[in-house]
């Protein structure tokens, strides 16, 4: 049985609205959390075709929170697997695109390339670009050192290439800009610099590689996801109506696009609890995720 602490007990007596909690590691969210969302599904807060949407950061809290809020439904003697939804913002926004994928330009029978998968290919078109840019090397490289000769730095080089590439293909998409823009912003701008060349030649290949096969990656779900919550009114309205009350875990890492997903998904009038730790934003160096959209 779940005995809440006099600051968990406060954050339970929540009934609607828009509220932000700074949890700090130990303090019981999760807990917390899975004991609100419950507690919303049990007083009847919810119609029957309705949801409390759980969002948070990383599969295995997907699988706490299910099975935390299961067993607080079930202790109140309610079907343990009704009333609620717990997923990861790219689960969420696959669930999106899924329902959707006109909107979002796809077939319905797109696929979903693994992370695994997206970063050897990011690799392959670095390698291609770097076998076709040799001097691209001579200019970040001390001259003294021939990278056919040194098989470590050579492996080094690329390595540090491929994430830079990986980095910037993942901002790109967070921010929502396509390589034709960002192209036509470095000759509008007339900007010159060779590690932004290679790396917008890079983010088209890996893009061009996507369309081929028909897939998608992670970062294009979520781009995606937003580009169909912004293009349908009536199907906007309809998830809102489906998920009344969002409850957002770890929220100092959200993105500034799964921050406009999240925003456009709770409406103006919406009910939405957002909870983090502004000192524990773990991906906040190479995203776009900034503790600012917690305090905000």
């Amino acid at each position: 049985m779940f005995k809440p602490r006099p600051m968990q007990a406060e954050i339970l007596k929540y009934q609607n609205g828009k509220m932000g909690v700074a949890a700090v590691p130990g303090s019981g969210k999760t807990a917390t959390l899975s004991a609100l969302a419950a507690q919303l599904i049990t007083q009847g807060t919810i119609y029957d075709d309705q949801e409390i949407l759980i969002v948070t950061l990383v599969n295995s809290a997907v699988d706490n929170f299910s099975t935390r809020i299961a067993s607080f439904v079930r202790e109140a003697g309610l079907l343990e697997n009704m009333g609620y939804r717990v997923r990861t913002l790219h689960g969420l926004a696959h669930d999106i695109v899924r329902e959707r994928p006109d909107l979002a330009g796809l077939s319905e029978q797109f696929s979903i390339l693994d992370e695994n998968e997206s970063s050897r290919m990011i690799e392959a078109a670095a390698a291609a670009y770097l076998r076709e840019h040799p001097e691209l090397a001579e200019q970040y490289i001390d001259p003294s050192i021939d990278l056919h000769n040194e098989p470590k730095t050579h492996k080094n080089w690329n390595e540090s290439i491929t994430s830079i590439c990986a980095n910037f293909i993942s901002q790109a998409k967070d921010l929502q800009i396509e390589p034709a823009e960002l192209r036509e912003k470095i000759e509008k701008h007339h900007l010159s610099d060779p590690l932004l060349e290679m790396a917008v030649q890079v983010y088209f290949e890996y893009q061009r590689g996507l369309r081929y096969r028909g897939s998608v990656d992670f970062s294009d779900l979520v781009r995606l996801a937003h580009r169909v919550l912004s293009s349908d009114r009536e199907f906007l309205e309809r998830l809102r109506y489906r998920w009344p009350y969002i409850l957002e875990d770890e929220a100092q890492d959200s993105s500034l696009v799964q921050e406009r997903i999240l925003r456009l998904l709770v409406g103006p009038d919406g009910n939405w609890v957002r909870v983090g730790d502004t000192n524990q934003a773990i991906y906040e160096t190479f995203t776009t995720a900034s503790p600012t959209f917690l305090r905000d």
